[in-house]
């Protein structure tokens, strides 16, 4: 059976909302194992043990989270040249912008290999003050259904065998 890891890293909760709504769809897909994994936990073995991915992060000062980087650079080696090909979506949590963030996880998903089958979800919280930043996040309903949908498709398509 396909398996599907969703790894994230959330601070404020916005993230984690937006990975748990991908993973609660995809797990309700049949024919797929769903995995939901913080980045602090994931290791290369278990990116070398999924067939497709959904990467979830906040950005941070124009940047990925410093703990989602930190993942990147953990397994990027160890799995280079064996997960080429593979499907991958991926999904910001950004106060104002979140364009930086989804470069740079785009470029490092594009290092690998992997093939980007939705485009890249920028979820705004039009958050400017330091108050607002490191408050928890309450992510809209309307948004942890596109999340959802991201996460069914994923699954689907794995089942599939169209990714």
């Amino acid at each position: 059976m396909p398996r599907l890891l969703i790894i994230y890293y959330s601070y404020t909760g916005g993230s984690e909302q937006m990975a748990r709504a991908a993973a609660d769809a995809a797990g309700s897909e049949e024919g797929t194992e769903t995995v939901l994994m913080t980045a602090e936990d994931c290791q290369s073995d278990d990116l070398l043990s999924a067939d497709g991915y959904i990467f979830v992060t906040p950005e941070n000062l124009a940047a990925i989270a410093g703990v989602m980087k930190a993942f990147f650079d953990r397994c990027y080696y160890p799995v280079l040249g064996k997960i080429e090909g593979r499907p991958y979506a991926a999904m910001i949590c950004a106060g104002s912008d979140g364009e930086n963030a989804m470069k740079q996880l785009e470029r490092i998903a594009t290092g690998w290999r992997l093939k980007k089958v939705v485009d890249t979800t920028i979820i705004c919280t039009h958050v400017q003050t330091e108050e607002e930043i490191l408050a928890p996040k309450i992510i809209a309903d309307k948004e942890r259904e596109h999340c959802a949908e991201i996460g069914a498709t994923l699954a689907t398509g794995l089942a599939l065998g169209i990714f």
